[in-house]
């Protein structure tokens, strides 16, 4: 069993600590956090001990190290883990600052330490299969990518000063997903965005409403669509485009039941939340990233892949701030 250390025990981090307490091949050893009720509440349902940042790194049981606290604690604790020799899977964003990002990056890679990225929606069954899909060939050449992304709500207007704006926290996961799916670098970006929901945002200096267009060298694009409001559930659809056909994933619903009337069909509404709809993307990272923690080779994002979205997502918000198209 691979030993992991939890730094991190509020939402995501209790999602990553119960996956991996129940997975075969893991024991969650220690968990830490700056509130040391949260940690001992975590704790005690991992059945794992507290500790404080410095006693963990130096456990001999700790192999790997789950980062799931606050964005700007990111750069320091994976600087400490990788000269501690931990491996590391980090929730994104590594940091609101590509400069950091990068010394990130780089000090995992002068430790020899392997770095991990938490973009979930990579193991998403559905997304995963279009991925499957466009590797084998069944939709030809890619010429677009269309990404659509919608909360069902928007956040607390307190968060929105520290996320790093919509570009960086929300369509981040998006600039990954179409950079995936393209295969190829992002050059350009264009971006609009507004605050069409709550004033309250805009006033913040932030946008709650954004679309962007990414480009690569080729010429192939992606297009995505954001928004913090959906009346209708967590909307969650992509769409690729190729030379010999398209293939998509739609929405998750709680059920595959579909009714028709008079008044037409209906189905079950959109599930709520991420935490619903990605519950098995979130279980699969692990589980790839502890089998990539014992030597095993497997296709999972690491440091590179979210220092080249956060790239984007500056370069969006440029775009967005300036009105005019972005190199990457």
């Amino acid at each position: 069993m691979t030993g992991i250390a939890i730094i991190g025990a509020g939402r995501i981090g209790q999602i990553h600590a119960a996956n991996l307490h129940q997975h075969p091949l893991a024991e969650v050893v220690c968990v830490s956090d700056v509130f040391d009720a949260a940690a001992s509440r975590l704790a005690e349902a991992c059945e794992a001990s507290v500790a404080s940042v410095d006693e963990l790194l130096d456990d001999a049981r700790v192999e790997a190290v789950v980062i799931a606290s606050s964005t700007d604690s990111h750069a320091e604790l994976i600087r400490r883990s990788a000269e501690a020799g931990k491996a590391i899977f980090c929730e994104k964003p590594l940091d609101l600052d590509v400069a950091a990002a990068e010394q990130s990056l780089s000090i995992a890679a002068k430790n020899d330490v392997l770095l991990c990225l938490g973009f979930n929606r990579r193991h998403d069954p559905s997304f995963d299969a279009i991925k499957a899909k466009i590797d084998g060939g069944q939709v030809g050449d890619v010429e677009v990518v269309s990404i659509t992304s919608r909360d069902p709500a928007p956040p607390p207007v307190e968060y929105i000063g520290r996320s790093g704006g919509l570009f960086r926290d929300m369509m981040i996961h998006d600039f990954d997903m179409g950079r995936w799916l393209l295969g190829e670098e992002i050059v350009e970006v264009f971006a609009y965005g507004g605050a069409l929901i709550d004033d309250a945002i805009g006033k913040a200096g932030d946008v709650d409403t954004a679309v962007a267009v990414l480009r690569t060298g080729n010429g192939r694009l992606c297009q995505i669509t954001n928004s913090r409001r959906c009346s209708y559930g967590y909307d969650q659809r992509i769409e690729v485009f190729g030379a010999k056909g398209m293939v998509r994933a739609d929405n998750h619903t709680a059920t595959s039941v579909e009714v028709a009337s008079k008044d037409g069909f209906t189905t079950d509404e959109a599930l709520p939340f991420f935490l619903e709809r990605y519950r098995d993307a979130y279980r699969l990272q692990l589980d790839k990233f502890l089998r990539v923690v014992r030597g095993e080779r497997v296709n999972i994002p690491l440091g590179i892949d979210g220092l080249q979205a956060l790239k984007i997502a500056d370069a969006a918000q440029q775009s967005c701030d300036e009105g005019r198209p972005v190199r990457v």
